[in-house]
């Protein structure tokens, strides 16, 4: 191992047969973590290779078990995103692509840092089971089209052990490592086609649009590797992406987009925007044609969230439980100072705070009225706060900067690799 530490500290690469050797001697212990968070600061500073984090991909795949569908019984999807804020596209996309005939079999996470979690977000339904072993996870796909779960202590436990580890050591930013960690997950959950969303702006781990571009390109070729199709979409996080921010919240938001049929609407918002887009993706990837319209029209007809009712029962929940989340019907209004546009929105400090009233309050959170570009008057609305919490919250009006030229809004889509 320090022979490895020392080539890599001198930029070299290290081989299959290292990485092998590194990820075996890890989790039986023969390695201790000093060495492997020197070798991971390493690779930090040094960085690595493709075939690097080929091989420390394929490394930890093997460190637990597999998915394995059948592939004679059709194409199985799978969508992941870097992590953003106001994220819902997963909660929206997985059931509405299901209901176009498209096989999503997704395993999901859990917060991190001003990030939320999709998990966590289920979870806010009473009764939502996530922890699907992998044949009930396997049968639910099967059966009913798709099924979101949390990953599994079998599925890539080199993964959970080392990302721990880098994220306590300052180790999370090196290319290659972000890479092997994201794609590991696809490959175990067995998919054979995945979609990516790579964030970039301020909320993002990939905060600049080239390093985003980066990565997604890393995501595809080593997808590609692993003889999976796959196609990333760079997508934007200078502001949150959907309206809510919090758990539960974004949940009671995923829901009311799928029933209150807002695929009919002429002007749809940014986060209905990019759903469709990854949608299309997804039902492209399951050689499924039209798939933008298709996906507009099952959000329209409501066939999107007969699917989202229908997995949420299947994993232990209700159709009332879902339906009965209802938010503080007196919620704290945060108003605009003085006239002028938006300019920019503190998004890293929006998604803190609504984490913050989740903690105590299931659908504690913010409603975010306002967009970078929209014109606010004096006294408007620039957010809702709700939760138990919500008298505690401070400053947040500082959130949002207006001054008084027109700007326009940053782009919802930069770039699509595939």
């Amino acid at each position: 191992m320090r022979h490895c530490i020392e080539r890599k500290r001198d930029g070299h690469a290290l081989s299959a047969t290292d990485w092998d050797g590194i990820i075996d001697g890890f989790m039986e212990g023969r390695i201790d973590e000093a060495q492997t968070a020197a070798l991971f600061m390493a690779c930090v500073w040094r960085g690595m290779t493709f075939e690097e984090a080929h091989a420390l991909t394929d490394a930890m795949v093997r460190s637990g078990e597999t998915v394995t569908f059948d592939r004679s019984k059709g194409i199985i999807v799978d969508k992941h995103s870097s992590g953003g804020v106001a994220d819902i596209v997963s909660l929206v996309a997985v059931p509405l692509a299901a209901a176009c005939g498209a096989r999503v079999a997704k395993l999901s996470g859990r917060a991190l840092g001003h990030t939320g979690g999709t998990i966590d977000k289920l979870e806010a339904v009473p009764g939502f089971n996530a922890a699907l072993s992998l044949d009930t996870f396997l049968r639910q796909v099967e059966s009913i089209g798709c099924a979101i779960a949390a990953q599994t202590q079998a599925l890539v436990p080199a993964d959970k052990r080392i990302y721990n580890l880098r994220d306590r050591t300052g180790t999370v930013p090196a290319m290659g490592l972000i890479a092997a960690s994201i794609v590991s997950k696809k490959i175990a959950c067995g998919a054979h086609a995945i979609v990516y969303d790579v964030k970039t702006g301020p909320a993002s781990f990939t905060p600049a649009p080239d390093q985003a571009r980066e990565l997604a390109r890393w995501l595809v070729e080593i997808s590609k590797g692993f003889g999976r199709k796959a196609i990333a979409f760079v997508s934007d996080m200078h502001q949150p992406l959907g309206r809510t921010v919090g758990t539960g919240i974004e949940m009671v938001e995923a829901r009311d987009i799928l029933r209150s049929r807002q695929g009919a609407e002429p002007e749809r918002s940014r986060g209905v925007q990019l759903i469709l887009k990854i949608v299309a993706a997804l039902l492209d990837a399951s050689e499924i044609a039209d798939g933008e319209e298709r996906a507009a029209q099952a959000l329209a007809d409501g066939t999107g969230y007969a699917k989202l009712v229908e997995m949420v029962e299947a994993q232990g929940a209700s159709r009332g439980a879902l339906e009965g989340m209802e938010l503080d019907d007196k919620p704290l209004t945060v108003k605009a100072s003085h006239a002028g546009y938006v300019h920019s929105i503190d998004v890293v400090h929006l998604g803190n705070v609504g984490r913050r009233l989740s903690q105590h309050d299931k659908l504690g959170g913010l409603f975010v009225n306002a967009q970078i570009g929209d014109f606010v008057e004096a006294g408007q609305p620039l957010a809702r706060v709700y939760g138990r919490d919500k008298e505690h919250v401070r400053n947040l009006e500082a959130s949002f900067k207006i001054g008084a030229d027109p700007v326009e809004p940053p782009p919802l889509i930069y770039d699509v690799v595939n």
